[in-house]
């Protein structure tokens, strides 16, 4: 008995068998186009069939998973269910059929060159032209359109996306954004001046990346000791950098980029250092900022104790510091095109019966579609960041190449990252403390996983497709670089574990550390200025309020720039949380049940993040298990 599901319903067909149907290893469909859905190119998802059962005369059941699109008049060739490696198989014409679908899998999947010095993207003209299996739903579909427009109109900002006029004022920009504001945008907007939540950022915001622990000053930042007496309550600088207390963030990648022409006019960039102090109270206070990289007295380094808008200009240009090296460095190169690049990797290289194939291919879903559609929309000669940001134009490429250069295989897994900058013990670091306890979840899961199938290290060496798999991302991906510590082949089972613990981790939670919040934080645009129009001041008690306001990017600057941190956050309705997804690729019981374990271990998780929220005063929500989206989907 054939047993398939479609559209809700379960249609059961019998077919006379009276002998013994032996070990099942495929089963062959010949489609017809879907009556229903004929006004839709006869093409349907297999979400619809996720899976035919076959019921043998034994009552012994064979799953053979087809969670795929499916067009009419098909020969379809569906492998049985169980996770096979290619040493394992023992039927020659599954063997062929392995080859035949990986064959398939590199003519329609082509790595393309996006640009010299960057991770390689699949080589599509646009996002029609990607395969049925990897585009979004018929739902995601009709209810998502990734474009500026779209997200200007639902902001109620469309009127202003061609006034290129300065802001008058703050209450001005106030009253211009009165719609769609979250809790956390409008504690954003009340507190973005004061040094505590500036600070807070840097830990908790959206891009907590940047900050380490300050072993020594830099020689290029050359704070003394009686800058930042007050700042310390009287105490040494030296004596508290050697406590530990002591934190810097430099945006040295910054140096000597090219910063964006917008509406006509040179904007600038700064390449600023911050040094900041965790008080014997545990607030996290930036003390000294200097904002080019080379000191001199064109170059001052501003304080607390400085007159109101030069130390909050200074913080200004440091914001906008980090906006570039959120938005293009750990948005957008160390989530969204590594994504891809495991993903397609994955595409090429694991035929669907590879147990490897069913742990990560729900980790990809949507993602060289929403990736195709960014590269238009953000970052493509058009594109929002290119026309909008400073970092945008020529200098968008200078700046990627530089940070690519600092990619790293550590600086990618959480705990060597997060030890590297000397930061396991700085207190009120919630996107440490989730983050972590996700990564640990994550790999206890990917070891349970890979053990059932790899029982010693030989298995994994004699894996030929799992050996190209990692071959392709080291190349396409990393560039060949030894520099980055990314490994060319797998020797140990230790190794995959560690390396698969990575890449989805990456493709979920950090990407969800990093992506959730740009409009609760980047919507109030003085926290987070997409462009900067005056250069950064060369002097001190020369800066006013209009000099603030007159720094401030144009109107149809910051409302193209606020229209993209709201496309960017946006959550459609068939999210997939992490955890989810694998049992409709995995049918054998061991599998099985270590999906519901980890899946309660995030439930669990879930709780507990809840209950200490409710004693913070802003809530860090992001890599609540529940927010976390199993895939760069968005």
């Amino acid at each position: 008995m054939l047993t398939l599901t479609k559209i809700l319903e379960v249609i059961e067909h019998d077919v006379s068998c009276p002998s013994s149907l032996g070990h099942l290893e495929f089963v062959v469909l010949d489609t017809e186009p879907y009556a229903l859905l004929a006004y839709i190119n006869d093409v349907w998802f297999c979400s619809f069939c996720s899976k035919v059962v076959v019921t043998t005369p034994e009552t012994n059941t064979a799953n053979f998973p087809c969670y795929r699109w499916i067009s009419g008049y098909e020969r379809l060739v569906f492998r049985e269910a169980t996770g096979k490696l290619i040493f394992n198989e023992t039927c020659p014409e599954a063997i062929e059929e392995r080859k035949k679908e990986l064959q398939s899998r590199h003519e329609v999947y082509r790595w393309s060159k996006y640009a010299e010095g960057l991770p390689q993207i699949m080589k599509v003209a646009s996002a029609s032209d990607l395969p049925a299996e990897v585009r979004f739903s018929f739902t995601k579909d009709l209810e998502f359109s990734f474009t500026l427009a779209k997200a200007l109109v639902e902001l109620n900002l469309a009127g202003l996306s061609t006034n290129k006029e300065q802001w008058k004022s703050l209450d001005e920009l106030s009253h211009v954004f009165n719609s769609r504001k979250t809790d956390v945008y409008d504690y954003v907007e009340k507190n973005w001046k004061e040094d505590e939540f500036f600070g807070f950022q840097l830990l908790n915001g959206i891009n907590p990346m940047m900050i380490h622990r300050c072993s020594k000053l830099p020689e290029n930042f050359p704070v003394t000791e009686d800058m930042v007496k007050a700042s310390l309550f009287g105490k040494s600088l030296e004596a508290e950098i050697q406590k530990g207390n002591v934190f810097l963030v430099d945006y040295k990648r910054l140096h000597g980029v090219t910063a964006n022409v917008i509406n006509g006019k040179q904007h600038f960039l700064a390449a600023p250092l911050c040094l900041l102090y965790m008080t014997p109270e545990d607030k996290l206070m930036p003390i000294a900022i200097q904002l080019k990289q080379d000191p001199g007295k064109d170059n001052p380094i501003f304080l607390p104790t400085d007159s109101k808008y030069d130390w909050l200009l200074a913080k200004i240009f440091v914001r906008s510091a980090d906006f570039a090296e959120h938005e293009l460095n750990f948005h957008l190169l160390r989530t969204h095109l590594l994504a891809e690049v495991f993903a397609m990797s994955t595409l090429r290289n694991l035929p669907m019966v590879h147990p490897i194939y069913k742990l990560l291919i729900s980790h990809f879903r949507y993602t060289l579609q929403i990736n195709t559609l960014a590269r238009k929309a953000l970052i493509s000669e058009n594109g929002v960041i290119t026309k909008n940001a400073s970092v945008g134009g020529p200098g968008m490429l200078e700046f990627l190449k530089k940070a690519v250069a600092s990619l790293t295989y550590s600086s990618l897994c959480m705990p060597e990252d997060i030890t590297a900058r000397g930061l396991e013990s700085i207190p009120n670091f919630l996107y440490r403390d989730d983050g972590l306890r996700l990564w640990d979840i994550v790999h206890r899961f990917v070891q349970k996983m890979i053990g059932h199938y790899y029982t010693c290290d030989s298995d994994v060496q004699k894996d030929s497709e799992l050996q190209n798999w990692i071959k392709e991302i080291f190349f396409y991906g990393f560039l060949a670089k030894t520099s980055t510590g990314i490994p060319q082949s797998f020797s140990s089972v230790t190794e995959l574990i560690k390396f698969l613990t990575m890449v989805i981790f990456t493709v979920s939670v950090q990407h969800a550390a990093v992506n959730n919040g740009q409009f609760d934080f980047g919507g109030w645009m003085p926290n987070f200025p997409i462009a900067l129009q005056q250069p950064p001041p060369t002097t001190k008690r020369q800066c006013t309020e209009s000099t603030m306001l007159k720094t401030f990017p144009d109107v149809n600057t910051t409302v193209n720039g606020m229209a993209a941190v709201y496309l960017l956050s946006m959550q459609s309705t068939d999210f997939v949380a992490l955890g989810n997804g694998y049992q409709d690729h995995f049918s054998e019981k061991t599998p099985l049940e270590l999906i519901h374990k980890t899946q309660d271990m995030l439930k669990k998780y879930n709780f507990e993040i809840q209950g200490r929220n409710v004693s913070l005063p802003l809530p860090y929500t992001y890599l609540n298990p529940n927010n976390v989206e199993n895939s760069v989907a968005l």
